[in-house]
């Protein structure tokens, strides 16, 4: 009972959405009533026959002549129908309105046929096609707006997560904002009322309002209103609505903070940095409306083509009037001549498409975008922090050969990261999450109170700590960093920083080949005997692979171990270029600055067919100018290049304008961004940079929405054409059927809008997901 009541309640919802969206439409419904009970009542009829009884034989004729108020083409309908007629004469005055709005913004009036075939079925006294055809119009605009209300969900879902209003503290010399400025020129007047008190040190303004320098404070599961930086000791943040991260990010004070991110269980404190207007969430809005606002070349293609179709129409109509010699045949074609497949179909396509998109993460500026993302024919990739993570990684831990220590890779790591946790070398990073992952495992291991960290030296028993104590940090620019953890002296960093004593030379406690120099070296120059030593450590330790870099760390002078570390490929990168090859796209290629040796051991691991390295941002422009300009994706040097296209059904060549995509980080790849036909920027979200100088946003940081994006975007454009096609056929063939008397008027009018929604309804599902 309860689901049945429920069910009613949804039902009663929609009904009142959609009459607030179509108000004409329960008009045109309840106008059924009295056209089906009142249609041919005439009371004025019997009126006139009462006055005729009262006259003699001239009465007969004027009874004639009067019993019927026949009008020139109406005839003489009865009571209903005159409702149809006026239903009719207000519905086509309102889209002759439109008609003239269309054509003075630049866009063709084609509901000429609409008007054309209510006025020829009224002509010819068919009225309940003419009610059919209001009902197909008032209808079509519910349909139209349910379609596009559907198709924009994740867009307007984005709009409508925008923050509106933000907390600004008031209180005097806190923050440098004009509200802070007039509460501290008004003091502290009028502190008697406690409520006025707090209006005092806190004001809820618009968000516009917001100035930088103000310090807001944001509640529990409010939206962060305005970019900036936390005041306060640590938050947790949403992102989700900005990045689709779904796991909350913990933040400290200093870190920056965007607008869009959803505050967590406890109340922060922020400095406003940007203006609204300026802010991340209002670029990814800005984004949206311009895509929404935009009109793909295909769309503007389908617009065009309404008004053949609208001739094709008129002529069928003439045609079939002329030859048959009966009226009808005029009506009966018109009400089933729809150009609804070509002027609402299509653009409902690409309006769900680009909802698909913002769903899977992906912002574009324009609907032209969507049509040249699925003509991409080769891809260039940027290496670093797009087909690998952003900083190198921890690949392994070596321990110095011949060297006692009770300290394992885990150790190593620990100590070292909480030490390069304060540093802003590249490296820094890597070696920081590996330090924290390492005393996550640790911290598993062994209960709270035992030793986490034994001492350094063998044999020794050691006291231990729960976590580490960090002291006396002090970074040495190009060389290391040092510190004190758990009261050992910790240095990390180049060779011979780790192992360098006061006396510049490697320490006696190095052991085995270091030792059996050491005399030699007493007498050798300082720095020869430092590069002997470091050599001999080197060789101790083995090669490095030329993508690999190391760090080395020694405890109490005592040089312990060397982390190894190196650009590891997204995890999810060979998979995506396989995709991208598996989509049809013929060439996928590397440009980056780095050694080629280094990239060419990434390309093989992501499976990229050409590494252009050691290039100069002009040389990466250079490179994506010329694949653009000819479309064959030609070498820098000038070589032409040999790849097959793969994954394309031959035959089916379904991109006959190439498409030349570049994907990097939009910040270092503006420029080469810019060059391409089609830039596409990965980011997680936090980077004003891409929507500056990018075509395609990626927001989640995710190189699989490279290929996930061309898919969605080639089966936009087949779900639109096959909309649009199969909505003219129909048409098409029920218009010649109707010009030979096969179908009646008022089957034609509700044919005609079940042509309209078969044809709606199936470009709608360009919003579905179906991977």
């Amino acid at each position: 009972m309860r689901s049945l009541i429920r069910f009613f309640q949804r039902l009663c919802a929609a009904v009142v959405r959609v009459c607030r969206l179509v108000p004409m439409l329960p008009v045109v419904v309840v106008t059924a009533i009295p056209l089906a009970v009142l249609g041919q009542w005439r009371p004025w009829d019997a009126a006139v026959a009462g006055q005729s009884s009262l006259s003699a034989q001239p009465a007969q004729h004027g009874a004639a002549s009067a019993s019927s108020i026949a009008i020139p083409v109406l005839g003489d309908p009865g009571v209903g129908q005159w409702l149809v007629i006026a239903l009719v004469l207000i519905i086509v005055t309102d889209t002759i309105r439109g008609m003239i709005d269309d054509i003075r913004n630049g866009q063709v009036g084609v509901d000429l046929l609409a008007v054309m075939a209510m006025l020829s079925t009224v002509a010819v006294h068919e009225y309940w096609a003419s009610w059919a055809v209001t009902l197909m119009i008032t209808s079509g605009e519910a349909i139209e707006e349910y379609a596009q209300s559907k198709a924009e969900h994740s867009l307007t879902a984005l709009v409508k997560a925008a923050p509106q209003t933000a907390h600004v503290v008031t209180l005097p010399g806190v923050g440098r904002g004009k509200i802070q400025t007039d509460s501290a020129n008004d003091g502290f007047r009028h502190t008697s009322s406690a409520r006025f008190a707090a209006a005092q040190r806190f004001a809820t303004v618009p968000v516009a309002q917001v100035q930088p320098g103000d310090v807001l404070m944001v509640l529990p599961g409010e939206i962060v209103p305005v970019d900036g930086e936390l005041l306060s000791g640590e938050a947790t943040l949403d992102l989700s609505a900005i990045n689709g991260e779904p796991v909350p990010r913990t933040v400290f004070a200093g870190a920056r903070v965007m607008s869009g991110a959803v505050n967590g269980s406890a109340a922060l404190t922020m400095r406003a940095t940007q203006p609204a207007a300026e802010s991340q969430y209002q670029r990814i809005l800005q984004l949206v409306e311009s895509a929404q606002e935009s009109r793909p070349a295909v769309v503007k293609t389908a617009d065009r083509l309404a008004v053949p179709f609208t001739v094709l129409a008129l002529v069928i109509a003439g045609v079939a009037w002329a030859v048959s010699g009966i009226p009808t045949r005029f009506a009966q074609v018109l009400v089933l001549a729809t150009p609804c497949p070509l002027l609402i179909a299509a653009p409902v396509a690409y309006i769900a498409g680009t909802s698909r998109l913002a769903a899977a993460g992906v912002l574009i500026k324009t609907q032209d975008v969507l049509e040249n993302l699925g003509r991409v024919t080769q891809v260039f990739f940027d290496k670093t922090g797009t087909l690998t993570v952003k900083q190198p990684q921890v690949v392994r831990v070596e321990m110095l050969p011949g060297v006692e220590t009770q300290l394992n890779e885990d150790h190593v790591l620990m100590m070292a990261g909480v030490v390069e946790g304060y540093s802003v070398h590249i490296l820094s990073k890597g070696i920081a999450k590996a330090g924290a992952e390492a005393m996550a495992r640790l911290r598993a291991r062994f209960a709270a109170g035992q030793r986490d960290c034994p001492e350094p030296e063998a044999g020794m028993p050691g006291h231990g700590r729960d976590y580490p104590v960090v002291k006396n940090i002090e970074e040495t620019a190009g060389k290391g960093v040092s510190g004190t953890v758990n009261g050992h002296a910790v240095r990390v960093g180049r060779l011979s920083f780790a192992a360098a004593q006061e006396d510049g030379f490697l320490p006696a406690a190095a052991g085995g080949v270091a030792d059996s120099r050491r005399a030699a070296d007493a007498d050798s120059p300082g720095l020869a005997g430092k590069a002997r030593n470091s050599a001999d450590l080197r060789t101790r330790f083995g090669m490095l692979q030329p993508d690999e870099m190391a760090s080395y760390m020694s405890v109490d002078g005592q040089l312990i171990a060397r982390i190894v570390l190196r650009d590891v490929p997204r995890a999810n990168a060979k998979a995506a270029l396989a995709a991208l090859h598996g989509l049809g796209v013929s060439k996928l290629a590397m440009l980056t600055g780095d050694k080629r040796a280094s990239a060419e051991i990434i390309a093989r691991e992501v499976g990229i067919d050409e590494v252009h390295a050691e290039l100069f941002p002009e040389d990466k422009v250079a490179a994506v100018s010329a694949a653009t300009r000819d479309g064959s994706g030609d070498r820098p040097d000038g070589r032409a290049l040999s790849v097959p296209r793969t994954g394309v059904p031959a035959g089916k060549d379904f991109m006959a304008k190439p498409v030349t995509m570049m994907v990097g980080d939009g910040v270092n790849d503006a420029p080469v961004l810019v060059a391409a036909d089609l830039g596409v920027a990965i980011t997680d979200g936090t980077s004003t940079a891409a929507s500056e100088s990018a075509q395609v946003v990626i927001m989640n940081d995710d190189i699989a929405a490279v290929p996930r994006a061309i898919a969605i975007a080639r089966r936009t454009k087949h779900i639109m054409l096959q909309a649009v096609v199969a909505g003219l056929v129909l048409a098409v063939i029920g218009m010649i059927a109707a010009a030979f008397n096969l179908i009646p008027v008022v089957v034609g009018a509700f044919l005609q809008e079940a042509i309209d929604v078969v044809s709606i309804l199936w470009a709608l599902t360009a919003v579905l997901d179906r991977r």
